[in-house]
């Protein structure tokens, strides 16, 4: 790469960084860890929280800002968190995800965060980073326009934000627990929530059901978050459009839609104006199941609010429900259809960056695997257990995080060999079993690239174990332009020529669609330790993420910053929890 490029790069890095800070604020917050009882579908739950609460606090910034999050662990393991789509720039240590950056905040101890705002703007979240804590330990971020300027929409007569999570009535860890000990799949939620709230369909929920108040005539500005552990959502609001003008932390053309589909780890910002007769509609939303389709051991909860009009009327014995609107469980085609028709603002005061001298190209399938099992004794296909993976590759946890290690380069921890391209080349959305495509390589691979480099990724989503679906893929430290999507095996000569360069939703997670790939590019421009990983929970946990470490530039300002006083030092996790109640394989754990 040129000097001329590499610096057109750095002032375009300290120019957004600039612009926020004169008249940027530092805000702090406490989150204190720990459990609390909460009575849903008529069970009493003992479940993880911050501050009490479900959700979680909201944080609440403008564009710029900085804020310190002092975490006081009194729960009963190691805990981290992370800030989902805050580039923290040069600041890795402050990013979250459990041995990729830090060791867990052990119980009795407590850590401060520094989340450093720079270029977003909209709705992002944060969330528990460690093992499967984040079921309940999660929360908004609202990122307001910088002082002096506004939204690139006229401005909402007031704003709602709706978290979808997942609600497990058993201890979700014990059954985590025993499915990773037999290596079969992990538990399905028993209903899916807004704010904590299953909502009036279901049992014992009528009480506590989410109403979001409106005057007839005005517009709403409603923040959606998927918190959800393992499901893509649809949500449609029952006789309203929507207007989706944001996602990830950045702004969209105004698209007006019936209904949208979010995958975990993403967030919408949506306008709804209540121009309808004076009554009470459902928001209702459900799982977008891009498996087999002939499998139903799903989730099949709506979860529902209720989008209630003020003034004098009769209201309905029931709210009406978005049935003509909301896709069904298997809608695949209502969820490529909206996938695809997101575009960028990419105006003068919103520009886009699309790189376009590709340095680094990479090709990465996104597959289920099996692990042998002696004497076919694990639980899942052929007595062998369930593992993911990237380029065949299953992560696995080394002992201490890799940024420490990175940092201070000691040996045996990492090695920096993950594959460019698939080790073996087949037809990855056919039906192919043999033991290549089936059984991955574990081990804790890193991808190194040079500060600066122009990267392009193309997801490729593979049909191993007959078990294509959809693969919500998210970077840490980075966003990136999705760039294009396709059915089938990604063709290098002709699907690039598809790409969108001009107006790409800028964003930090893309779904990778069944048996289709996904293509991203972007800068990295951020020195650091970054992870790489599917969103959805289980295949996280069954190895279906790797690290991207982003070489330091030339100078002090384009090289990672030196890190905090104090870190967690490693010694604990949910693991070695969960080991502690006489878990004998912790191998099979991680």
């Amino acid at each position: 790469m040129s000097f001329t490029q590499e610096l057109k790069g750095i002032l375009l890095l300290l120019s957004g960084i600039l612009l926020c800070l004169a008249q940027a604020e530092v805000h702090y917050y406490d989150f204190v860890l720990r459990e609390r009882n909460f009575t849903k579908l008529c069970e009493t739950t003992t479940v993880l929280t911050v501050n009490d609460s479900l959700p979680g606090p909201e944080i609440r910034v403008r564009k710029g800002d900085t804020v310190y999050v002092n975490v006081h662990n009194q729960g009963d393991y190691g805990v981290t968190l992370h800030w989902h789509g805050v580039k923290q720039p040069r600041n890795p240590w402050s990013d979250g995800p459990e041995f990729i950056t830090q060791c867990p905040i052990e119980p009795g101890t407590n850590f401060t965060y520094e989340v450093d705002f720079t270029t977003e703007e909209g709705t992002l979240w944060w969330h528990a980073h460690s093992e499967w804590t984040r079921v309940t330990v999660y929360g908004a971020i609202i990122i307001l326009p910088a002082v002096g300027s506004t939204y690139p929409f006229p401005a909402p007569d007031g704003e709602e934000t709706l978290l979808i999570g997942s609600w497990y009535i058993d201890d979700i860890w014990q059954e985590v627990l025993k499915s990773l000990e037999n290596g079969s799949d992990t538990p399905i939620s028993d209903a899916y929530t807004f704010n904590g709230e299953p909502g009036d369909l279901s049992d014992c929920s009528s009480e506590t059901t989410i109403r979001l108040m409106v005057d007839y005539g005005k517009t709403y500005l409603l923040r959606i978050i998927n918190a959800a552990i393992n499901a893509e959502m649809f949500l449609a609001i029952a006789e309203h459009n929507m207007t989706v003008v944001g996602a990830d932390g950045a702004y969209l053309k105004p698209l007006t839609t019936s209904y949208i589909v979010i995958s975990p780890g993403q967030t919408m910002d949506v306008l709804v104006t209540s121009n309808q007769r004076r009554s009470c509609y459902y928001i209702a939303a459900r799982q977008f199941w891009s498996n087999r389709g002939y499998i139903t051991y799903y989730d099949h909860t709506n979860v529902t609010a209720i989008l209630q009009y003020s003034g004098n009327y009769t209201p309905p014995s029931s709210p009406m429900f978005p049935t003509d609107t909301l896709p069904g469980y298997q809608g695949f085609s209502a969820a490529k259809s909206f996938s695809e028709s997101l575009r960028s603002l990419a105006s003068q005061d919103y520009p886009v960056d699309v790189p376009k001298n590709i340095t680094t190209r990479m090709y990465i399938t996104a597959g289920m695997n099996l692990m042998f099992c002696p004497n076919a004794s694990c639980g899942s296909l052929f007595g062998d257990r369930l593992k993911s993976s990237l380029n065949n590759m299953t992560f696995e946890n080394p002992g201490i995080d890799v940024l420490q290690a990175y940092y201070r380069n000691l040996s045996g921890v990492y090695t920096t060999d993950f594959p460019d391209l698939p080790p073996n080349i087949y037809n990855f959305t056919g039906v192919d079993t043999t033991p290549n495509a089936t059984f991955p390589q574990p081990g804790t691979r890193a991808k190194v690239v040079k500060y600066m480099e122009q990267v392009e990724i193309v997801f490729q989503g593979t049909n191993g174990l007959n078990a294509s679906e959809a693969h919500p893929m998210h970077l840490h430290g980075h966003s990136f332009y999705f760039v294009g999507s396709g059915l089938g095996n990604f063709n290098e000569t002709s699907d690039p020529e598809s790409f969108n360069l001009i107006d790409p939703p800028q964003v930090n997670t893309v779904s990778v669609p069944k048996i289709g790939w996904a293509a991203i590019r972007f800068v990295a421009n951020n020195p650091g330790v970054w992870f790489l990983h599917c969103h959805v929970e289980k295949h996280l946990t069954w190895g279906m993420d790797t690290v991207l470490i982003v070489k330091n530039g030339g100078t002090a300002e384009t090289s990672m910053r030196p890190p905090p006083s104090y870190m967690p030092p490693c010694k604990a996790s949910l693991v070695g929890f969960l080991h502690a109640l006489n878990v004998s394989d912790e191998k099979s754990l991680i």
